[in-house]
């Protein structure tokens, strides 16, 4: 699983002309479900992205939270993470999860990180989404629950 967490101001999904979803101070997180994921790996990135200190403290420094910070979360799935650009000028997406299955990952990461508190909102799965953020910072990492076969340290 893969994921693209940017510490936003605000954030917000549209689909078909309606928002979806939309939230204040927190994290967007665009998320790609790869074949051979699981639900530890959702679990996994679930508290990694709730835990992760990047949030400025009362000093500016990235020391607290999502949690700590009080914010929210924006949740979007993207396949085109799980695609690969190494050959040709076409993308790839044999890497990408069959849609039922990614979807049902999809949703135990966000159940995941409902249950650690934080509020989330979602997109629409295998919708055309429009999303919008402003990013903080700007401030943007990528997270893996098994980079070459492994996971993040920590």
């Amino acid at each position: 699983m893969k994921i693209v967490l940017q510490r936003v101001r605000e954030a917000r999904v549209d689909v078909a002309g309606r928002t979806a979803g939309r939230v204040g101070p927190g994290l967007c997180l665009l998320v790609g479900v790869e074949r051979g994921d699981g639900e530890a790996d959702a679990e996994y990135l679930a508290r990694k992205c709730v835990e992760l200190r990047i949030f400025p403290d009362a000093q500016g420094k990235m020391n607290l939270s999502l949690a700590e910070a009080g914010g929210q979360v924006l949740a979007v799935s993207q396949f085109t993470l799980a695609g690969s650009v190494r050959k040709g000028r076409r993308p790839s997406f044999d890497g990408a999860e069959e849609p039922a299955r990614a979807a049902a990952l999809f949703d135990r990461f966000v159940g995941a990180v409902r249950a650690l508190g934080p509020a989330v909102e979602t997109g629409v799965f295998q919708a055309m989404m429009q999303v919008h953020i402003v990013n903080d910072g700007p401030v943007t990492f990528v997270l893996e629950s098994r980079p070459g076969g492994g996971r993040d340290e920590g």
